[in-house]
């Protein structure tokens, strides 16, 4: 009897496929100049680009933002604040060529951090960063002061942006617990695993300085403080952390 309705199964996934890959927007021009002068001017991992490849970061950057929402929350989303987010985005999926969020569709931009009911008005508004869940999924919150301080020191090896957009890459698999099981081989799994709980071990004794210790909280934020090192400092972490350098060039494909 099933076999009665196979084509209508058929149909309804070609129009749901359809609809998908319709609704995606790219873009149809080149980056103004106005744009390009704001990457040159505020974001290192751009400057740092052969001119072809800044070329296709400043596509993947418009491209984001022709797919994902940014809005203010008491606070006026201006140009640059949308082409710091979107290069947040797009610098740890740089090399997938492919590589959508199909798990975001918007940014709530708030003007400094907040608390766990959202409130940025109270005491204890410490959270700059989350990636939504629940009710919010879909959603990702930044604080702007945050998001700036993130591309003003780079020497800090701390990007709010850059680092919940990591937590977004490693929910690609379903689940924020840094095992990035969607970029990661198989075969190195294990040895991810056993390196990152060594690490939170070694940094909650204090043997690695120049780790932020909030990596030791758990296995997902040790994923991202480490992917944001990664992206900022990477000639400094190969020095100190040769084996935690190459498996992360593995994941992120460099």
């Amino acid at each position: 009897m099933i076999f009665i309705y196979l084509p209508f199964f058929a149909f309804v996934a070609y129009l749901i496929y359809y609809f998908y890959q319709n609704r995606w927007k790219t873009p149809k021009h080149p980056m103004n100049l106005d744009d390009i002068a704001i990457l040159e001017d505020k974001v290192p991992f751009y400057q740092e680009l052969k001119e072809e490849d800044q070329i296709h970061f400043e596509f993947k950057v418009l491209e984001f933002l022709l797919n994902t929402r940014i809005e203010g929350v008491k606070t006026k989303v201006e140009r640059t604040d949308e082409l710091l987010i979107a290069a947040s985005a797009i610098i740890p999926i740089f090399n997938f060529k492919k590589w959508r969020y199909d798990n975001l569709t918007e940014v709530l931009l708030y003007p400094s951090g907040f608390d766990g009911d959202f409130k940025f008005k109270n005491q204890g508004t410490r959270i700059l960063g989350m990636v939504g869940s629940g009710f919010m999924e879909g959603k990702m919150i930044l604080s702007k002061k945050a998001l700036y301080h993130g591309f003003q020191n780079e020497t800090d090896k701390h990007n709010t942006a850059i680092h919940e957009f990591v937590h977004l890459l490693d929910k690609a698999d379903g689940n924020i617990d840094g095992i990035p099981a969607v970029f990661l081989e198989k075969q190195y799994i294990l040895p991810w695993m056993t390196m990152v709980l060594t690490k939170i071990s070694e940094i909650r004794k204090k043997e690695h300085k120049d780790i932020n210790p909030y990596g030791a909280t758990n296995q997902a934020e040790f994923f991202a403080v480490i992917s944001t090192y990664f992206f900022e400092q990477p000639q400094l972490l190969k020095r100190k952390h040769p084996e935690l350098y190459k498996i992360l060039c593995e994941i992120f494909d460099h």
